[in-house]
């Protein structure tokens, strides 16, 4: 499960920020002389986007000269075309219009399910995008189709079929085309007709594709990985048969369309996964040992540089074991190069904080002392190349030449992550290359020459630009500066910026906090809208940008409260653990005691404090109104798990066990069971046609409080699966949310 940005992850001006920082920020803020005005939900969700452009996917061409990125419409926020930056010239060139291209064809239900799983199935025009290995053309998929576009702005067909073409790839010589399509993987030389190099079978056997599971929650999209002289591809093969059938329901606005879907529900059969290597043509095809255990998961599976070995990482069933097999291509052979293991009451995390350098060493990143850190391995012995009580976030690049990678971590501050540069062969303390003041990302170029940083802060959008190796900023991508013709522009006067501290929870644990006020006036009393997640691999404190919506509730006359309880990431094993075997326990307990802190302030009305979350979020919604009943005004919970055995394996399984061995854990996380409880106001919202989160958790929540008589409301949204949203669905939604909390009086005072 992962989680939605319905409110994008906020940003913080702490009030015990130092004054340099609060000066950096002010640096770079261009507050136009404007008079305000007023900030609605219509224009919250409305184009364009008060957040500025927002560019997807900003990709370095292979020799770093170019970049790439998909650039949203001022006047379609949800529109994407294929722009590129040339660094010698400073120009820009749109090179794929998506709309004078697009022939308007409907996506093939394959890929209208890979886009749920990348969260963004909203978005139309160009979504993804490949570099060719030189460096002088681009391949696009463009609704159902794949195109050749070349840097002066040529766009060539490489494909017209009605199949449509799934994970399209280039060869990593760029000499072959690849996709899936009928689930099996195709083939052929660019420009020529490509085809299918892997055999027909059964209508449950799919080859080059990711499993669902591996789409959803193991952040593997694809099934096939090229070689990279091209001579060899590794596909995998998963068979669907063992997987229970569950009839899904897409309720629509006037139809009712029923799937019979696979579905590795907790506790029930996984897929049948084994992995092949292959010649190009499908010829020469060997499977590679996987081991005896047959219920594993295949996770993650890379070339060496010099294409003579493919590392394969497999899992177990319980996620508390991942092995690195290292793997002969000609004959499918494997040895195991080394293991990870979890701690006691803990799981393995997966990541792509990893890379196999070209003299044979890798870098590695591990929790093995508590923390997120990195690792190299090398001629068998580990080195440990980051220490102390902060993670490493990402590792961004590694520059071979010069022995130096990247990475982002905590290390200054958990809220707001930094760059920084190390050298991995002499060691030493890590260089931050980035501005404190704001919280930081960064990709790299292949090489690790070029950074291509992300940044954001209270008041200030996302900003991204190019920067060398020493972290110097050599051009904008996007300044997204807030000047007098910014969408923001005319709301920056009654912007109210963020607050953040710290509690101790229940346990004595260490709780970050965020809040937006809005301008307190003396004696008066102000009603809280308190969003919470609460789940695994999530953070929602950090000092990025928060959003308008979050400031469209301020000016409202809503405090806005945030807190990361134990169990979400970025504070080491002993804080995430918590959960382990306990979900619905120590994140409500936590969540209360933000509530708690919120009941002594003098500004705060206690009795009208509402709780908000979507998904996992909409789940502790409802947990946190069954443990205390009276203590919250009201909540809301959206697209909620009710029922842990309705959703997936690797997901459950990695904090619950599974209901056949962990019956009591499973009981006790149960949202359903005491259901009757919930006794304060709440409003249920779902999507209809959910197939993450499937509506049967909102369904049977329903008939349990309609059989204890408890009263509720309800909103749901035909035709909408996990995400609801939209320029028009999104005003409707959150109109909902606040007609409904007007309707029992959670309100600011008059």
């Amino acid at each position: 499960m992962r989680s939605l940005p319905f409110l994008a992850a906020g940003g913080v001006l702490a009030l015990l920020t130092c004054p340099a920082i609060a000066a950096a920020q002010n640096e770079v803020t261009h507050v136009p002389a404007q008079k305000t005005q007023d900030l609605t939900l219509e224009r919250v969700f409305a184009s364009p986007s008060l957040d500025g452009p927002s560019p997807r996917l900003p990709k370095l061409s292979p020799d770093g000269r170019y970049l790439a990125v998909l650039r949203n419409r001022p006047d379609d926020r949800e529109r994407y075309d294929l722009w590129a930056f040339d660094r010698q010239e400073g120009a820009w060139r749109m090179l794929v219009d998506s709309e004078k291209l697009g022939s308007g064809r409907e996506l093939s239900e394959a890929e209208k399910m890979q886009r749920e799983r990348l969260r963004i199935g909203e978005l139309k025009g160009i979504v993804a995008y490949d570099w060719s290995a030189d460096g002088r053309s681009i391949l696009v998929p463009l609704e159902g189709d794949l195109y050749l576009a070349a840097l002066d702005g040529g766009v060539t067909p490489l494909t017209s079929s009605e199949g449509g073409e799934l994970n399209p790839k280039l060869s990593e010589t760029g000499k072959y085309l690849s996709f899936v399509r009928d689930r099996r993987l195709w083939t052929g030389p660019v420009g020529a007709e490509a085809m299918p190099v892997t055999p027909e079978e059964a209508e449950t056997v799919h080859w080059g594709e990711a499993e669902f599971v591996a789409q959803e929650e193991m952040d593997r999209l694809t099934g096939y990985w090229w070689a990279p002289d091209d001579r060899r591809i590794a596909v995998e093969r998963f068979d669907e048969a063992p997987v229970g059938v569950v009839t899904r329901t897409a309720i629509g606005a006037s139809g009712t369309t029923t799937f019979q879907q696979r579905y590795p529900a907790a506790g029930t059969p996984n897929v049948d996964v084994k992995l092949f290597v292959i010649d190009p043509d499908g010829g020469n095809r060997v499977e590679v040992d996987l081991g005896p255990d047959r219920d594993i998961y295949l996770t993650r599976v890379d070339w060496a540089p010099d294409g003579k070995t493919l590392y394969v990482q497999r899992e177990d069933r319980g996620q508390t074991t991942l092995d690195m097999l290292a793997v002969d291509p000609a004959t499918g052979n494997s040895q195991l190069l080394f293991s990870e293991r979890a701690a006691a009451g803990h799981w393995i995390n997966l990541t792509d904080n990893y890379r196999v350098l070209k003299d044979g060493s890798m870098i590695w990143w591990s929790e093995r002392d508590g923390f997120g850190h990195l690792y190299r391995f090398a001629d068998g012995q580990w080195r440990q190349l980051t220490s102390g009580p902060w993670v490493v976030s990402s590792l961004n690049g590694v520059d071979q030449e010069a022995g130096r990678l990247y990475f982002t971590g905590t290390k200054d501050d958990v809220l707001a992550p930094q760059v920084y540069a190390l050298d991995y062969r002499r060691g030493g303390e890590p260089e931050r290359l980035t501005d404190p003041a704001f919280a930081n990302s960064a990709t790299m170029d292949e090489k690790g020459k070029t950074l291509l940083v992300t940044r954001s802060s209270d008041r200030q959008p996302r900003q991204v630009y190019l920067a060398d190796g020493d972290g110097q900023r050599l051009a904008w991508v996007e300044e997204n500066a807030l000047s007098a013709d910014h969408p923001y522009a005319p709301y920056l006067a009654s912007h109210q910026a963020a607050q953040f501290g710290t509690i101790a929870g229940p346990d004595g644990t260490v709780l970050h906090w965020k809040m937006i006020t809005p301008p307190l006036e003396a004696g008066k009393r102000y009603p809280v809208f308190f969003s919470h997640y609460g789940g695994p691999h999530s953070q929602t404190v950090t000092r990025g940008w928060g959003g308008a919506l979050q400031q469209a509730i301020v000016d409202k006359g809503y405090v806005w409260f945030e807190i990361d309880n134990r169990g979400s990431s970025n504070r080491g094993v002993d804080f995430e653990k918590a959960i382990y075997r306990a979900m619905g326990s120590v994140e409500v307990a936590d969540q209360k005691a933000g509530a708690a802190y919120l009941k002594t302030l003098p500004f705060v009305d206690p009795a009208k404090i509402a709780i908000y979350g979507w998904s996992y979020g909409g789940y502790m919604t409802l947990k946190m109104l069954e443990a205390d009943q009276g203590f919250y005004a009201a909540g809301i919970a959206g697209a909620p798990v009710t029922k842990w055995e309705l959703y997936d394996t690797f997901y459950t399984e990695r904090y619950m066990g599974t209901p056949q061995a962990d019956a009591a854990a499973y009981a006790a996380s149960d949202a359903l069971e005491e259901a009757g409880r919930i006794a304060d106001p709440l409003l249920l919202i779902h999507g209809m046609s959910d197939d993450n989160v499937v509506f049967e958790n909102s369904s049977e929540l329903i008939a349990r409080l309609q059989a204890e008589a408890r009263p509720f409301e309800m909103m749901l949204y035909p035709g909408y699966t996990h995400r609801v949203s939209g320029p028009k669905i999104s005003v409707h939604l959150w109109n909902t949310i606040f007609r409904f909390l007007d309707a029992h009086g959670v309100t600011p005072a008059e």
